[in-house]
């Protein structure tokens, strides 16, 4: 933080559905990962300067009252709320405003919190955040302004060994999921009988919640990346991909494997799912310390483009001269492979800059071809280290003949 500054990092909103209902809440990541306070209405005020120490950290709770304790249950005592965050001065949400202009008047700016993310721009609705923001330049127009997720993007991606042990755990229970995929999965079964298992694993082994919500996509609706109606019937014949991750501990996984429905690959399948299987392990190599993501996605571009002229869906002579701004791979491959993944799935992070030790990145290379119904994608999770990286979903079978052997146990 630049001298003199005080950070106001508030919590994200319950977002409300129809009548008095509401969706679950999930925390503003960046609150959570600096005080470990997973609870609406929660605001943490940071002034290192702070002439007081006492002024220095501040944890602002929603204070409880007996109505609240009748209808939802306990909220966090400030003392409970000292023990998880490590802060000292726990105040009431209430109390915020006043407290703050006890102290701002002290400081030459502030660092306020905003989700910053590449697709935002595309959602036009107004958060605690944003409020925070209007109010605070409102309120106190002739301070300086920065922005805290430039700090928290370069802080979160290398995570601490508590953060990798909560992912694999995340992990460990998508692999538990899948194995009761392979072990329900038969012709005319429904795609959503299929997320059930991979439900029931999540809440079985203590899971928050699914990381997003899964793809169950049985033939030709593997073709659409974000296709997740899972409402169709698993027919005999077809493959379905699975793209599925856990949260546990607000840490999530984010994995992708494709089966046969009939519990064996055609042999067209396997020509496919081969080729997909080939890119991720040999494009998984390509994740270690010192690589720009960008440069990674050529060269995994690169192999798949190899592997579709293998397959005769693209001709080399037509490669070779074809227009670079408009490469011919995108018709079967229009998707990068590898995001940041941690608290939020597609986790923060900038591609511009070299992978670090500690990092954890997915890789998930696909070969869609909507003219044969046939869509394939694979994904695993890696942590990156000093030597090169770590399958945190090794255990999760990929190979064809797994696969075909435990289907048909």
């Amino acid at each position: 933080m630049e001298k003199n500054t005080i950070a106001i990092i508030s919590s994200n909103d319950i977002k409300h559905t129809n009548a008095d209902d509401v969706m679950g809440f999930a925390q503003n990541n960046d609150l959570f990962y600096l005080s470990g306070i997973d609870q609406e209405e929660t605001i943490l005020v940071l002034y290192p300067n702070a002439y007081k120490s006492e002024n220095r950290e501040i944890l602002f709770v929603k204070e409880t009252n007996e109505h609240i304790k009748i209808w939802d249950g306990e909220k966090l005592s400030k003392e409970h709320t000292s023990k998880i965050s490590g802060i000292k001065r726990i105040e009431w949400t209430n109390d915020f405003e006043k407290i703050l202009q006890l102290i701002a008047f002290e400081a030459d700016g502030f660092y306020l919190g905003h989700n910053e993310h590449v697709k935002r721009a595309t959602y036009n609705q107004q958060t605690l955040q944003d409020k925070t923001i209007q109010w605070c330049k409102e309120k106190y127009p002739l301070h300086q302004y920065h922005r805290a997720a430039k700090i928290t993007r370069a802080l979160r991606p290398i995570k601490a060994s508590q953060e990798i042990t909560l992912i694999q755990k995340a992990a460990n229970i998508s692999i538990e999921g899948f194995h009761r995929v392979l072990k329900a999965i038969k012709p005319n079964c429904k795609e959503y009988e299929l997320e059930a298992e991979l439900t029931f694993s999540i809440i079985k082994n203590g899971g928050t919640r699914h990381a997003f919500k899964p793809i169950v996509a049985s033939g030709k609706n593997a073709c659409a990346l974000h296709y997740n109606t899972n409402d169709n019937i698993c027919k005999a014949g077809d493959m379905v991909l699975l793209d599925f991750g856990v949260c546990y501990g607000n840490y999530n996984s984010d994995t992708t494997r494709c089966i046969p429905v009939n519990g064996k690959f055609s042999e067209r399948q396997k020509e496919i799912y081969s080729a997909v299987l080939y890119c991720l392990k040999e494009g998984s190599k390509l994740l270690k310390p010192g690589v720009i993501p960008a440069d990674y996605e050529k060269q995994m571009a690169y192999l798949v483009e190899e592997q579709l002229i293998k397959l005769g869906l693209l001709h080399a002579s037509e490669v070779a001269k074809q227009d670079p701004e408009k490469p011919l791979y995108k018709k079967y491959f229009m998707h990068g492979t590898a995001h940041h993944l941690g608290l939020d799935v597609h986790d923060v992070g900038l591609y511009s800059e070299a992978l670090q030790p500690g990092m954890v990145l997915t890789c998930e290379p696909g070969i869609y071809i909507p003219e044969e119904g046939i869509g394939c994608r694979l994904e695993n999770d890696y942590l990156i280290t000093d030597i090169g990286n770590i399958n945190l979903t090794q255990e999760m079978p990929i190979e064809i003949e797994e696969i075909e052997d435990l289907i048909n146990i």
